[in-house]
């Protein structure tokens, strides 16, 4: 649904037409500015990996853990540690109190591509950084009231 199809829809008991076209602007800007292909590119990685080299980043976590987190079934999880164990970006070591499990955890190589990801993906979009100031601290406003009511 493109933010035209939002106009000619008719109001649900969730919003206004007006809201919902708002959230699909919104959207389609996320979307289309992520940046996932220059995140890839950059680091020679696919957008998956590096979310997991991210997740790992920021603590360590068991197999089953990092599944959950990406939202992927453990076999999946294990393909994708045993590429990023093969490019030198995580290790594995047995877990602390399940002998059955192991801990993945990223290497020094490894923090230093997540950073250069989350550098990447915390660069404002040229529209965006583009604003006005007084657009800008309108819209953070806004955003963060969205967010305190969730």
């Amino acid at each position: 649904m493109t933010a035209r199809d939002a106009k000619d829809a008719s109001p649900g008991d969730t919003g206004s037409v007006t809201a919902r076209e708002v959230w699909l602007l919104m959207s389609d800007l996320v979307l289309d500015q992520q940046r996932r292909r220059e995140v890839s590119d950059a680091l020679g990685i696919s957008f998956a990996r590096a979310r997991a080299v991210r997740r790992l980043a920021r603590q360590p976590m068991s197999m089953r853990e990092l599944a959950a987190a990406l939202g992927i079934d453990p076999p999946n999880a294990t393909v994708v540690v045993d590429d990023l164990e093969a490019q030198g970006l995580v290790t594995r070591r047995p877990h602390p109190t399940d002998r059955r499990a192991k801990v993945v955890e990223v290497t020094r190589k490894g923090r230093k591509l997540a950073l250069r990801a989350d550098a990447i993906l915390a660069t404002p979009p040229p529209a965006l950084a583009e604003l006005a100031p007084g657009d800008l601290e309108a819209l953070r406003r806004i955003l963060t009231s969205i967010r305190a009511a969730k």
